[in-house]
């Protein structure tokens, strides 16, 4: 099976499309079986002391289908890869929005079932991230309008047409590395849950996987180096891992400084891609961003 009939199986429009919908139903089926554990807990009809704290409140219920949602947004990540740097940029920031969300679901419903003075504190987290999302949401959105109105030609060159198809096998290989991160963060989690040390922290499965994220966006700009001689691109993709890097910590620092690190790394991407594009309006006869990014 070659490298791009692997792709098409694996990552695909119509595995695309499949997947999309087995999320959405399971999304739905999660939340409503999350909602009926929250209500039968709340008239005592379900207890487990290692639990509870996963059901006493019915903004827990909104963690499920997030997290399923965020399953899939990761894999729409990973069918990037092969288009654009600024395209899986773009992704990345969609899927940290997301994210985001997420933990505020998580925070509000400690805030609901917190009292006193500690609340101040949770309270002012929440406003960070609320603006952490609007930063986050704001830069995907406006890598998404760089990337539609971005239109450029195929490019026929052998050299080109060869690196798209090693970032297709790439793409193929972490989508495998994302199968086995999910299986084996959920396992993990589920066992330590069990045992009374389960938290709904954002570094289960983000955490690893960024870290592949990054490892195969090194990749990427290295072998970029063939087909790239210009030091504006060059360093646009540079500063565009150095995003992905500041996310990585990010998510495995909690509180205020992980939400400044996300807003950070969602400034840098935005002024980087501004400057690129500054650079490229320019009339110097510089190649338009390509296939290549």
């Amino acid at each position: 099976m070659s490298g791009v009939s692997l792709y098409e199986r694996v990552l695909g429009d119509t595995t695309d499309e499949r997947l999309r919908g087995w999320a959405i139903n399971a999304a739905i089926a999660g939340f409503l079986l999350h909602v009926l554990a929250c209500t039968l807990h709340q008239f005592t009809s379900f207890d487990v002391p290692d639990m509870n704290g996963f059901f006493d409140s019915y903004l827990d219920a909104l963690y499920t289908p997030f997290s399923i949602i965020l399953a899939y947004e990761v894999y729409e990540l990973i069918r990037a890869i092969p288009e654009s740097f600024s395209i899986s940029i773009g992704k990345q920031f969609e899927v940290m929005s997301l994210l985001v969300v997420r933990d505020m679901f998580k925070n509000l419903a400690d805030v609901e079932k917190a009292s006193g003075s500690a609340v101040d504190g949770d309270v002012a987290l929440i406003a960070l991230e609320a603006v952490a999302f609007l930063v986050l949401f704001t830069t995907a959105l406006y890598f998404r309008r760089v990337t539609l109105t971005s239109k450029h030609d195929d490019d026929t060159d052998e050299g080109v047409t060869r690196f798209v198809q090693q970032k297709k096998a790439l793409a193929c290989g972490l989508a495998g590395v994302y199968v086995l991160l999910a299986l084996y963060s959920f396992t993990s989690w589920s066992l330590s849950t069990l045992d009374g040390e389960g938290d709904l922290s954002r570094t289960v499965f983000f955490l690893d996987f960024f870290t592949f994220l990054i490892l195969s966006d090194i990749i990427i700009l290295l072998v970029s180096y063939k087909h790239i001689t210009d030091f504006p691109q060059l360093a646009r993709n540079t500063g565009f891992v150095l995003s992905t890097v500041t996310i990585r910590v990010g998510i495995g620092t909690p509180g205020f400084t992980g939400a400044a690190l996300f807003i950070l790394s969602a400034l840098l991407a935005a002024g980087v891609l501004r400057l690129s594009l500054m650079e490229e309006s320019e009339p110097i006869g510089e190649p338009r961003e390509g296939s290549t990014a």
